[in-house]
């Protein structure tokens, strides 16, 4: 059996950007079931430095603690109020590195404002949104001094409308949002 696929990408990844920390998603669309996530992270041979682990997936605690028994840092991914209750109840809340925050494009940005609110100041967020609702909730995230993402994995478009031509026009556009 080869490398996976985690380990081949997080190796390229290396390979084109030594010294950047390399993280990677463990979230029920990748893999449906518990078990083959977790044994899928026991059998990796070559490790991301984080791994994302949606709170509001079957078995995150177990999820989690795959990662967390292989030093493999977790970030805690939240996208409902659900998720974030689910978080601040686990045992391993306070071994996660961060909390991703994302708003899907029709969640209202006071839903951000509930996640917020469950956390209680108590661990650092990155907050972002997708298509439509990227933008808003990327100034609601600056303005609270939250950290931020932004990348075509989020939106396709700049704040104005027109068509995103790569990455780095979109990191650009989010650096001027930002207040001096």
């Amino acid at each position: 059996m080869g490398p996976s696929a985690v380990e081949r990408t997080v190796s390229a990844i290396r390979e084109a950007a030594p010294g950047i920390p390399v993280g990677v998603i463990t979230g029920e669309r990748v893999l449906p079931s518990v078990r083959d996530r977790v044994l899928a992270i026991e059998r990796w041979e070559v490790l991301p430095d984080f791994a994302s682990v949606n709170w509001h997936d079957d078995g995150a605690t177990d999820v989690a603690a795959a990662l967390l028994d292989r030093g493999i840092a977790v970030e805690a991914g939240l996208h409902s109020l659900r998720a974030a209750r689910a978080f601040t109840s686990s045992p391993l809340q306070e071994e996660c590195m961060r909390v991703l925050v994302r708003l899907h494009e029709q969640a209202p940005l006071e839903l951000a404002d509930e996640i917020l609110d469950e956390l209680n100041g108590e661990f650092p967020v990155l907050l972002h949104g997708e298509g439509d609702n990227c933008w808003p909730t990327l100034q609601y995230a600056l303005d609270r001094g939250l950290d931020i993402r932004i990348g075509l994995e989020d939106t396709l478009e700049l704040p104005d409308g027109s068509p995103a031509p790569d990455n780095a026009t979109l990191v650009a556009a989010a650096v001027a949002l930002q207040k001096p």
